[in-house]
């Protein structure tokens, strides 16, 4: 019987395991992060033996193949099948799938390559690897991403756990926002990052078994019945490749900080104002004068990206004034006299209500209902994407647009119908709103519930709480900060608003630590039994309220709180 042993974790034996539903996966969860953890640990101590040594056992454990396989199994891609047209969508494919994750005779087959469009009208290639494939991409991603977490670069926001375009947004914000800022900005793109990406300094750069990222760098894709060498470049669609290409862009900040102390020394090197704030292979560097981000940073970072076989875009690469403005990530990023706003880039807002309309020509004969189903995913999403930054005048826009293109969506069904009757039949009136786009539908119990197209502009504008830089969320010494980060991050959410008031009713209003009681002058944190670093989840069941200096306490002692009700 095959047994794959965690260290301090117990074990997990994959031939005791009969079926796919039988995997205990809380436990799998927790013996992968434990791992994670330990792989951390080794790399802030520089330990590169025992860093490869851990990396090499959670490749080889079921609780990481396990992990892996339900990772491919159920993201979106995971009807979409490779040169093998196998798709591992039954319990007993997946149970298979885990005993086929083996580094011996490994051979991955070629990527199946797509099309899809992209924004300014060309096409974006993407390969499509077979399943086994994206599972061992997953498996050793497990061990790469610690990894990559301790050497990523603070203000690197793309393809990271718990970073996303807000927290570039709000870096931004905190650059331009203060006295005395930044004038300039090298607002930069890599020309087919994914694509060119030199295949030689990855084997040797990557800290992952290099014999297999080799292999996954090497397999070709098939265009047209044809097979084709790939001799640069990690495909866009693989599991790992986001994480490849942050590692080969990891340094662009801080060597970049470095060189300019070393040359300029650093008292000269801050009045020059330089922050770099970097979203997958999207950066943007500040500076205080034109001539030294050209002649300066512009020439050492063409110089960094030539070594990893990068080059800049010269169609999108420029200099610009920040009095003048850029566009990054949606946004536009400007400063009016003294005001500095962030807004909703004019593309942004044009693409968008293109989609719009296009999905209402789409469905000129749908009903009203379907028609408000398909639209108030997009509008919610949108609205909610920039309810960051100075929106509320783009939403009041856009809903009267939205207003327009309804309208005659409306008339169009009923030529011969008087506009007041037209009016009648699809909108309606509701507190001081009139010309509501809603009606009524019947429910399964016989009763009837209102749908209404939501508005952009009731979408309130709160800020967004930023990450730290130094973050790391595999890092136990993280783990208070990232649950009040989560905390703050998801107050304004009325889905956990419910929960924080169901976990208040469960312990009656009482610490589940003290024992005191819990108000609004006390405050409270949400506290995780197990915790996230070690693989807890989110699940009531998993957490606690306390009061905050409580919270402290439990972290820097270490006590295990239980859960009111299960003494």
């Amino acid at each position: 019987m095959k047994v794959s042993k965690l260290k301090g974790q117990g074990s997990v034996r994959s031939g005791a395991v009969q079926s796919w539903h039988a995997i205990d996966w809380q436990r799998v969860e927790r013996n992968v992060r434990g791992m994670q953890t330990r792989i951390t640990k080794a790399t802030q101590d520089g330990d590169w033996r025992r860093v490869k040594a851990l990396q090499r056992m959670l490749s080889r454990s079921f609780c990481g193949k396990a992990l892996s396989v339900r990772r491919v199994t159920e993201n979106q891609g995971a009807r979409t099948a490779g040169v093998d047209r196998e798709l591992w969508n039954t319990p007993e494919a997946k149970l298979k799938g885990i005993t086929q994750l083996e580094r011996r005779g490994y051979k991955p087959r070629p990527l199946r390559r797509v099309y899809i469009p992209k924004s300014n009208g060309k096409q974006r290639p993407l390969g499509i690897p077979t399943m086994r494939d994206r599972a061992m991409q997953a498996l050793y991603l497990l061990g790469l991403e610690p990894v990559a977490e301790v050497q990523g670069d603070w203000n690197s926001y793309g393809f990271r756990r718990n970073r996303s375009t807000h927290d570039a947004m709000s870096q931004l914000f905190i650059c331009f926002a203060r006295k005395g800022a930044a004038p300039y900005v090298l607002e930069a793109d890599i020309a087919g990052c994914f694509d060119a990406i030199n295949h030689e300094w990855l084997v040797r750069n990557v800290p992952m078994d290099r014999s297999v990222l080799r292999k996954w760098l090497r397999a070709g894709v098939v265009e047209e019945g044809q097979l084709k060498a790939t001799t640069a470049g990690t495909p866009q669609g693989g599991i790992i490749s986001p994480t490849l290409a942050n590692v080969a862009l990891n340094g662009l900040e801080s060597e970049l900080a470095r060189h300019l102390d070393a040359k300029l020394g650093k008292t000269k090197a801050k009045r020059q104002k330089v922050n770099t704030v970097r979203y997958a292979d999207d950066f943007v560097i500040t500076g205080d004068s034109i001539g030294f981000l050209k002649n300066e940073v512009r020439p050492w970072v063409e110089e960094f990206l030539a070594v990893r076989g990068l080059q800049l875009s010269m169609e999108k690469t420029r200099i610009v004034s920040i009095d003048q403005g850029f566009d990054f990530l949606g946004w536009n990023f400007r400063r009016y006299k003294a005001k500095f706003l962030i807004k909703p880039s004019k593309k942004n807002v044009k693409t968008f209500y293109g989609k719009v309309k296009e999905v209402i020509s789409a469905n000129k004969t749908a009903k009203q209902e379907e028609l408000i189903s398909l639209l108030n995913p997009m509008l919610r999403g949108w609205a909610n994407y920039h309810s960051p930054v100075v929106a509320k005048a783009t939403f009041n826009r856009l809903d009267s647009l939205i207003f327009r293109a309804i309208w005659s969506w409306s008339k169009r069904r009923h030529r011969n119908k008087s506009a007041g009757w037209v009016r009648k039949r699809y909108f309606h009136s509701e507190g001081n709103r009139n010309w509501v786009f809603s009606t009524t539908v019947a429910k399964g119990n016989g009763k009837q519930a209102k749908v209404t197209l939501i508005r952009l502009a009731d979408t309130p504008i709160r800020r967004h709480k930023k990450v730290r830089g130094s973050f790391n969320p595999f890092d136990p010494a993280d783990e208070l900060y990232g649950e009040k980060l989560h905390q703050e991050r998801m107050l304004h959410d009325m889905r956990h608003r419910k929960q924080w008031t169901s976990l208040y009713r469960s312990q009656h209003g009482l610490c589940a630590h003290c024992g005191g009681r819990i108000t609004r002058e006390t405050g409270w944190h949400d506290h995780h039994i197990h915790r996230k670093v070690d693989g807890g989840s989110d699940r009531l069941g998993n957490r606690v309220l306390l009061h905050p200096v409580c919270h402290v306490k439990v972290h820097s002692l270490g006590i295990i709180v239980v859960k009111p009700g299960c003494m």
